[in-house]
């Protein structure tokens, strides 16, 4: 009975020493935020990988990242071994031609400038707003990026001092209720816009026309994330859903958007580009065509998103059925900057978080690649599906101050360099292989689509 009773204890002791250890260490958000319980999901995520051939589902079923991509992302993240074992498993439509005579690797080539800016990685974070994101994920981002050397943007939600605190390379964004840059008619405060442009980290502007998640439709950041520094920041009430206009009240077509484009240079002198999820061809063609024969308003990039990208909260049938897939608008955005003959620098966004489809979208024309969720899974993220809600559970999206807390954003921010470094390293590694010394020189002869099989 004596031997049960000081089992029991030491039983309890042990709980309760795990359960503070999980509390205070800093490296998982998970079990920061639920001692204890959290461990399930990585003994679960262990042994899943000696249980395969007993599971209903397998690994490439999950929407919409799969478990094969954040698996990879996870590791890429921690700075552990990406690599696999027993043959090629993920099923996929495209593969890349490999070189009889690879390239060498040759890590000092220069990317292609955008205006008077020089970026210095071709893998960057794409715009998430402070608001959408938990401060500490926008402090573990920031300061991930200077380490890694990649840009951040802002995303429609304004600039604030969190995305500014890491010293990294920012690219503000104006979206369609000028968040940060708005007057009291919701229209663009261009004295606003030039103290945020003579800010030292701000080195490109952004005019945000329409993102993947929901095409036509406006940011939607619900009542319960708007808190009084958010609304401060947005210069939004408080407590109250903030959701911006479906498009810009002085944007209503092609000789607008070349006038604003024309307008935001002028006033802020950095290189000025446009995002969009693109479906017609024709509005497309109509709008270079005004740039051509006018001479203004030429956006130094076009940021493409595909209709699957987007990190924030969005309608389902817009999620799921309006706009065309990256795989369709990327090459018609590329074939209209070569028929019209415009310099303009391409970036591709919409679920490219890794190697194999970032290097398809470079092989496919794009210059440069921003991911969103790909730097959610980086610090923590586990696809919870709650971004909404403001109860993330890791942290990421979380409006609660206690779950927020459980992420650490120094340890995160070393997982977002090592993401970004060894996202480069291994699409560098694929274009070697098709005998190029960069991805910049990929091109479309370096892939192969390949013939879907129905049997």
């Amino acid at each position: 009975m004596n031997a049960l009773i000081i089992i029991s204890v030491l039983f309890i002791f042990s709980l309760i020493f795990l359960g503070l250890y999980d509390r205070f260490q800093r490296n998982h958000s998970l079990l920061r935020n639920y001692p204890i319980i959290g461990r399930f999901r990585y003994f679960a995520e262990m042994a899943g990988e000696y249980l395969r051939q007993y599971q209903y589902a397998n690994d490439w079923e999950e929407r919409p990242y799969n478990r094969v991509e954040r698996s990879w992302i996870y590791r890429a993240a921690k700075n552990i071994s990406t690599m696999g074992s027993f043959g090629g498993q993920t099923p996929s439509s495209v593969v890349f031609l490999n070189s009889m005579f690879p390239s060498e690797p040759f890590p000092h080539y220069l990317l292609r400038p955008i205006g008077s800016y020089q970026p210095m990685s071709y893998f960057n974070i794409s715009g998430m707003s402070y608001g959408a994101l938990s401060e500490n994920a926008i402090l573990a981002l920031s300061h991930g990026a200077r380490q890694a050397r990649c840009w951040i943007n802002t995303g429609e939600g304004a600039l604030s001092k969190h995305h500014l605190a890491g010293g990294c390379d920012v690219v503000f964004q104006i979206g369609t209720a000028k968040y940060g840059c708005r007057t009291d008619m919701g229209l663009t405060n261009w004295d606003k816009l030039k103290e945020i442009s003579e800010i030292d980290s701000v080195k490109m502007i952004e005019v945000k026309l329409s993102q993947g998640a929901k095409p036509g439709k406006g940011g939607i950041l619900p009542a319960a994330k708007v808190t009084e520094e958010i609304a401060d920041i947005r210069g939004i009430p408080v407590g109250v859903d903030s959701i911006s206009p479906n498009r810009h009240k002085d944007i209503a077509n092609p000789v607008d958007l070349v006038n604003y484009i024309e307008k935001v240079k002028e006033v802020t002198g950095l290189p000025v580009g446009v995002k969009l999820c693109l479906s017609r061809h024709d509005e497309l063609d109509e709008w270079f065509d005004k740039i051509v024969n006018t001479g203004r308003g030429k956006p130094d990039y076009i940021c493409i998103d595909g209709s699957e990208g987007g990190s924030g909260a969005a309608p389902i049938a817009h999620m799921n059925n309006v706009g065309l897939p990256l795989t369709e608008a990327l090459p018609m955005l590329v074939d209209a900057i070569n028929r019209f003959n415009l310099d303009i620098v391409v970036i591709a966004s919409g679920h490219l978080a890794t190697p194999e489809k970032v290097a398809w979208a470079m092989a496919s024309g794009a210059d440069y690649i921003v991911s969103a969720r790909g730097f959610m899974f980086s610090i923590g993220c586990i696809q919870a599906m709650k971004c909404n809600t403001g109860k993330c559970p890791t942290g990421v999206t979380s409006a609660s101050s206690y779950l927020k807390n459980g992420l650490d954003p120094m340890d995160k921010s070393t997982r977002v360099a090592n993401y970004v470094r060894q996202m480069i390293k291994e699409v560098d590694a694929i274009a070697n292989s098709c005998g190029v010394v960069s991805p910049q020189m990929m091109g479309s002869n370096h892939i192969f689509h390949l013939k879907k099989n129905d049997d």
